[in-house]
């Protein structure tokens, strides 16, 4: 077998493998960073099939550099600083004195319980500041959880990590400036290092975002070119950024997603068209590729240590972070509980372990102790947050809220009986004056374009599982019911019937809906406009021995037409075209109803 042929084989593993564990991992609802982890391994050190380095040779950590930076773009770019009102400072202490509080106590654990040199238990330290945005944002995206801790954990993830890489930069500097000039040289070395990293991360981050926005609101850039530029000027921004200050290149790349996913001028999100493909790809690459990378010599050299460490960094270091951190922050206990169970550390902790450990001085036992605890933290978070979260009331395990896309005077109707029931509702809409009025009533509502990339991350739906599209147009309603098709499935997707465009056939038509038919087949938008139009009315009715399904319909007759069931434990079922539930006693149902005299 030639080289090449080799080297084609060995990326193939690499994709297949990687993309393999994480379609494993979505049916099996595992952390995939385990599955990519374990799979790395097996083609590493257990069949010796894959050797990154050989394969890789010298290109190897500039290409995880350089995969980790797109990785952070992208997200940064879901940070919206309009989120940060009620959370600011538990943010800003979390990434300030959350991490010195870290950095220090896993410095002292890896000293006493690893037995590592002083100067790698400080490095080890600052690596594991670092949290795992590539594993708290699904996790996050799978719970949903309500109130301001789902942000702050989302906030915390992905700003935390250029912070934590740059204090392991300067952490390593200041171990050689120490052995060169002593403790004054190495402190002036750090003061020095920290200026430039931050005037270099801040000025080419705006220097490079305004030219961009700048050709883009001039329409200088074709749509179809956007996504590939955008990826170009990460790349150019992230090694400029290095080449003038060494390590600086992450801070950069997260600043000027920040700046570019909170500026006025242009629609950015359009273009991160890359956003969810290629992260997937990169993501089980870099892991299978870092899994393979591992040394058993030096995981067993560890021992029972590492599961001591890894306990101690869980127990005791991450609860003591937040606990100083959240002072005064007005969280509730609960929330400060669910932050205080969410630190797992992933792709970055892995890539600078692997970085450092290619420096002289510096032993195996780093990248073992960082694996160890990249493995144990995402296994240990992973299975448990969603029980934690569920008994802390921040999540639920079956949510049975509903998103209304419009909030026109019909939708909100059908929303404010459904609220009355105990359901949870959200009201999407992109015209302000439907959205001011919904808010009047006590709705919760969201204001913006629901076929926006960043429309399902900015939405608080905590307690939500469901989909509801009310609006007149098919192909939106369409759209956005395959953007929540990939959240909720299809089974709690719900959009109205309409008519097939001209030149499709019905049964054709029916296979691009991505959902179920609401309400029934004739119950189009037109329908109920009408019928409002005509003083229908939403009633919410309790089902009784005395007044059962049947006596309803009798009361109101074929008019009436049933939209949704609550049961008694507060399950929402929505009626649809097909297999609509069966209303029984003691059950809540909500329908459309002419007004009949006599009613309250």
């Amino acid at each position: 077998m030639s080289d090449t042929e080799h080297l084609l084989i060995a990326l193939a593993w690499i994709v297949v493998v990687g993309i393999g564990a994480q379609w494993i991992a979505w049916a099996t609802r595992l952390p995939s960073i385990l599955l990519l982890l374990a799979s790395g391994f097996i083609l590493g050190p257990a069949t010796d099939v894959l050797q990154p380095d050989e394969v890789f040779g010298d290109l190897l950590l500039p290409a995880v550099s350089l995969s980790v930076a797109l990785i952070l773009f992208e997200g940064a770019m879901g940070l919206r600083l309009r989120e940060l009102k009620e959370s600011l400072r538990p943010i800003l202490c979390l990434v300030s004195i959350g991490a010195l509080v870290t950095w220090v106590l896993a410095a002292a654990a890896a000293r006493l319980l690893l037995g590592l040199e002083t100067p790698t238990a400080l490095l080890l330290g600052a690596i594991l500041v670092v949290t795992g945005p590539t594993v708290i944002g699904p996790i996050l995206l799978h719970l949903r959880p309500t109130g301001p801790a789902g942000q702050i954990s989302k906030w915390e993830g992905i700003v935390i990590d250029p912070i934590g890489a740059v204090l392991a930069v300067l952490v390593f500097e200041a171990l050689r400036a120490v052995e060169l000039g002593g403790m004054e040289h190495a402190a002036w070395e750090v003061a020095g290092d920290l200026l430039r990293t931050v005037g270099v991360g801040l000025g080419l981050s705006f220097v490079a975002a305004g030219p961009l926005v700048w050709l883009m609101r001039r329409f200088w850039i074709p749509d179809f070119l956007a996504s590939p530029i955008l990826v170009a000027v990460v790349v150019a921004v992230f090694t400029a950024s290095n080449v003038v200050q060494p390590e600086s290149g992450l801070l950069t790349v997260t600043v000027l997603g920040v700046i570019l996913a909170n500026q006025k001028w242009v629609e950015m999100q359009r273009v991160v068209e890359f956003k969810e493909n290629l992260r997937v790809l990169l993501i089980s690459g870099l892991f299978v590729i870092l899994g393979a990378r591992l040394k058993v010599a030096d995981v067993l050299a560890l021992g029972w240590s590492s599961v001591a460490f890894v306990a101690f960094l869980i127990a005791v270091v991450r609860p003591a972070a937040v606990w100083v951190s959240t002072i005064g922050s007005g969280l509730k206990w609960e929330e400060k509980a669910f932050l205080a169970w969410l630190a797992p550390r992933g792709i970055v902790a892995a890539a600078v372990a692997s970085v450092f450990a290619l420096h002289e001085g510096i032993g195996g036992e780093l990248v073992a102790a960082t694996f160890a605890v990249i493995i144990g933290t995402v296994a240990i978070y992973g299975l448990s947050i969603a029980p934690l979260a569920q008994r802390l009331g921040l999540a639920t395990p079956n949510p049975q809220g509903l998103v209304i896309l419009s909030a026109h005077p019909g939708a909100r109707a059908i929303a404010l009986k459904v609220k009355e029931a105990g359901v949870r509702v959200l009201m999407v809409d992109s015209n302000p004056d439907n959205i001011r009025v919904a808010r009047m009533e006590g709705l919760s509502v969201w204001l913006g374009s629901i076929l926006s990339h960043q429309a399902i991350e900015e939405m608080d739906l905590g307690g939500i599982g469901r989909f509801l599209a009310l609006t007149p147009n098919r192909e939106i309603n369409s759209l956005a019911g395959q953007h929540f098709r990939e959240l909720f499935g299809r089974q709690s997707v719900f959009l109205l019937p309409s008519p097939p465009a001209k030149g499709i056939r019905s049964e054709t038509a029916a296979k691009f809906i991505p959902g179920r038919i609401a309400f029934g087949p004739q119950i189009t938008f037109d329908y109920l406009q009408n019928r409002f139009a005509q003083g229908a009315r939403i009633k919410k009715t309790r089902l009784t021995e005395e007044f059962d399904f049947e006596a309803f319909k009798a009361h109101y007759g074929g008019a009436a037409v049933p939209l949704f069931l609550i049961d008694g434990a507060g399950r929402l079922r929505v009626f649809t075209a097909a297999d609509p539930p069966q209303p029984k006693v003691g059950q809540t149902l909500i329908a459309m109803v002419d007004p009949v005299e006599g009613d309250e």
